[in-house]
């Protein structure tokens, strides 16, 4: 399975608003139970998908302004984004093909 990389308030601006390719962003947090389900599904995306989506997380509780600024409310929350851009988000957990549904038309 593919390891998935996080990102902080430090370098979101480089990490995903600057990416060439569209951001699959994991916001998740240790204590969050949904977020655990949810990330097997996340690492297997990025593999089937490498080379046509770059998949980071971000842990919530490090870089609450990240989640201000996207108006994230809920864990775990998924966002599609291009150059900072949200294109489509899902919020608490779905299964893969929920999420594949969701996210492949933008791909």
């Amino acid at each position: 399975m593919t390891e998935v990389p996080y990102v902080t308030e430090a370098d979101f601006e480089k990490e995903v608003s600057q990416a060439e390719l569209p951001v699959l962003v994991d916001f998740t947090a240790a204590w969050c139970g949904p977020c655990k389900m949810v990330d097997p599904i996340v690492k297997q995306l990025a593999g089937e998908w490498e080379g046509r989506v770059k998949v980071v997380k971000i842990d919530a509780d490090q870089n609450p302004n990240i989640l201000i600024q996207y108006g994230v409310l809920g864990l775990p929350t998924v966002m599609l984004l291009k150059k900072g851009a949200l294109l489509e988000r899902v919020s608490g957990y779905q299964p893969k093909d929920k999420l594949v549904a969701k996210f492949s038309p933008h791909l």
